[in-house]
């Protein structure tokens, strides 16, 4: 398996988390056709992902190793989500925001990862994922409905993370881009 493949499973996995873990508070009727499609887009992402192995594993980032860099982004993940539910918890005594913490510390991991990778386009992601957790602590400090924090902090990331790994995209960041300028190519 290869990096960028390893990498889309781990994303997928963690947006189909979100999702499960949130939709619970929505309607019945919303909720478990939710979570039906968000199961399907991830078993089609382990389905079709593995199917890709047609491109060469040099152009597509061989190996599974994701390097020092990588790992130091996922420990101050770890730390600040720890720290940050620890407070929550016990001194805020405010569990109803724990899945805004959530949704903004793993945006804020994917800044990391953007610089780590080289990949300017996972900002994107990182922006949307910290705005949604953001919003969430927001609305949990608000005292809003327990439904709309989890729409907004929980069930809205795991929609874009499963589908930003669906979306095609190059898997070599080291490869060079073609733009196109004034109708030329350059």
């Amino acid at each position: 398996m290869t990096k960028d493949q390893t990498g889309r499973l781990i994303g997928g996995a963690f947006g189909l988390v979100f999702i499960q873990a949130n939709a619970g508070t929505l309607p019945t009727a919303v909720a478990t056709p939710l979570r039906l499609l968000a199961l399907a887009a991830f078993l089609g992402l382990v389905l079709f992902g593995r199917r890709r192995r047609a491109v060469p594993a040099a152009a597509a980032g061989a190996g599974t190793g994701f390097g020092r860099r990588y790992w130091y982004v996922v420990a101050a993940e770890v730390l600040g989500l720890a720290a940050g539910l620890l407070v929550i918890s016990r001194v805020l005594h405010a569990p109803q925001a724990a899945v805004g913490w959530i949704a903004f510390v793993v945006g804020v991991h994917f800044f990391g990862l953007a610089v780590a990778w080289r990949r300017p386009a996972l900002h994107v992601l990182a922006a949307a994922l910290t705005a949604c957790g953001a919003a969430g602590l927001v609305l949990a400090a608000l005292d809003a409905p327990v439904v709309a924090v989890r729409v907004t902090a929980g069930v809205l990331p795991g929609a874009l993370l499963l589908a930003s790994v669906w979306r095609p995209g190059r898997t070599d960041p080291a490869a060079p881009t073609t733009r196109v300028r004034s109708g030329t190519l350059g």
